[in-house]
């Protein structure tokens, strides 16, 4: 087993080299600039847009639930597990990659979005079937009149393969189990053998009563898997950032040391890490791109799948309300997160690792209930995970019934694989989880990118005919 693992690292780290950061942060500064900073100059439309109801566009749900689909996909483990291992493995300096690489993903984000509006395909049905794969299919042919349909079904399969076996399933469930236990059942004192292997009676119970949750929501598709989110999504941020930023409060005197930490480490490695001063840069700013992408996956691809199905009149309105899920993801949930951690020195302490980690500051800042802290990064852990199980089963059913000419069949059988792999997710061990969610997240995030691309060009179109709309018809 020792070997699996040390050939899954080696793998994880061929996959998240130099190309794929490079591709990532070059093409989010280049979309960056030939947007004009959308970003930041049109978030008070961005916000305007997300109250809008869309009714009468086109479409199956809102922008709004189609943001909470997103989100719900999006806030998971990323937000307080991922980054907790991003700066265990790679030091404070990873929080400040994984900052950098959210402001410049907007722009990434907006783009998809728009692209995956603009090409979108809606039935006599009203069932709408759009994302990356569209984009790479028919915004290809477009621009270069020849057929691209094997690369957006290369994005597809990774795009199943990564919702099955890693971001989608056996990430979150892992996390939502160990939490459980660790709440629980620190000691592991209560245990029974399955399949010659000792289990805690929490974990297998959480792992049960997880999976037949999810099997209940996702057969209703789309639209309960929305309506659940457009509760559970907005509910967990404010109680999530509530208590974070109490603990920022409580940290208040520790804060310009952590983030001279954050600065420091980013440009000249931590000392903690290990190694010598480039290797420790080189973990910092790997880990803290790929977790950053793993948390907020702008680039990856799997965020247009939901924003196809806005309604919405304009593509550009869609992605300036997409993109504000990689400003509530990572600039806000995951910076609160790093802060919580590194103010705290939990990320110091011998033997933790994941969840234990954060779970640690928040232990300390709840240093009159302990149990109060831990039992809110467990609820709350609880709630992210089980959301992105959900959307990622939305996300990963459309690459199915895209590379299966639509055949509902495929998508049902796949459904029954995502609950089974929902059930065998907290019998894996968490480092050979997050490196096999970390492989498949590169190899789909490859041919979005390239098309993204290749269609920059048509989003700063898109977004020019847009603007000189908006001018001609203000945002009231």
């Amino acid at each position: 087993m020792e070997n699996v693992n040390a050939w899954i690292e080696k793998i994880d780290g061929w996959v998240w080299g130099l190309p794929l950061i490079a591709m990532i942060l070059i093409l989010g500064i280049l979309l960056t600039v030939r947007l004009r900073a959308v970003q930041i100059r049109e978030m008070p439309n961005a916000f305007r847009f997300m109250r809008s109801s869309g009714d009468g566009a086109a479409g199956e749900v809102s922008s709004f639930a189609a943001l909470c689909t997103a989100l719900s996909a999006t806030v998971g483990t990323g937000n307080i597990v991922g980054v907790a291992t991003a700066i265990s493995v790679g030091g404070p300096g990873a929080l400040f990659w994984m900052i950098l690489t959210a402001c410049f993903g907007m722009a990434t984000k907006y783009s998809e979005a728009t692209l995956a509006v603009k090409y979108r395909d809606v039935d006599e049905d009203g069932h709408v079937l759009g994302g990356t794969f569209y984009y790479i299919e028919r915004g290809m042919r477009e621009r270069f009149h020849i057929s691209f349909r094997w690369l957006a079904k290369l994005f597809a399969f990774f795009g199943a393969a990564a919702g099955l076996l890693g971001i989608g399933t056996m990430t979150q469930i892992n996390g939502i189990t160990s939490a459980v236990q660790d709440f629980a059942d620190p000691q592991q004192a209560h245990t029974i053998t399955i399949f010659g292997m000792k289990y805690t009676c929490a974990l297998v119970i959480t792992a049960v009563v997880v999976t037949a949750l999810t099997a209940l929501v996702i057969v209703g598709g789309i639209r309960r898997i929305s309506s659940v989110a457009q509760v559970v999504v907005p509910f967990m941020f404010v109680v999530y950032v509530a208590c974070g930023i109490y603990l920022l409060i409580y940290n208040a005197g520790r804060l310009p040391e952590a983030f001279g930490a954050i600065f420091s480490g980013a440009f000249r490695g931590t000392a903690a890490v290990g190694g010598f001063a480039g290797a420790a840069v080189s973990a910092a700013i790997q880990k803290g791109i790929s977790r950053g992408i793993f948390s907020n996956e702008a680039g990856l691809g799997s965020a247009p799948i939901a924003a196809a199905a806005g309604q919405v009149d304009w593509a550009a309105q869609q992605g300036l309300v997409s993109m504000l899920g990689t400003f509530f993801d990572t600039i806000i949930i995951c910076n609160i997160t790093g802060l919580c951690i590194i103010a705290s020195d939990a990320w110091k302490v011998p033997g933790l690792e994941g969840v234990q980690i954060t779970a640690d500051a928040f232990r300390k800042g709840f240093f009159f209930a302990p149990r109060v802290g831990e039992f809110i990064i467990m609820a709350c852990l609880v709630l992210f995970a089980f959301t992105t199980i959900l959307g990622w089963n939305y996300y990963g059913s459309r690459c199915v019934e895209y590379l299966c000419n639509k055949n509902m069949g495929a998508v049902k059988v796949y459904g029954w694989l995502w609950v089974l792999a929902v059930l065998a997710g907290p019998f894996l061990t968490v480092s050979a989880v997050w490196n096999i969610a970390d492989i498949l997240n590169g190899l789909m995030a490859f041919p979005n990118l390239i098309a993204l691309f290749c269609l920059s060009g048509v989003v700063a179109r898109e977004t020019d005919k847009f603007l000189d709309h908006m001018r001609k018809h203000p945002v009231k």
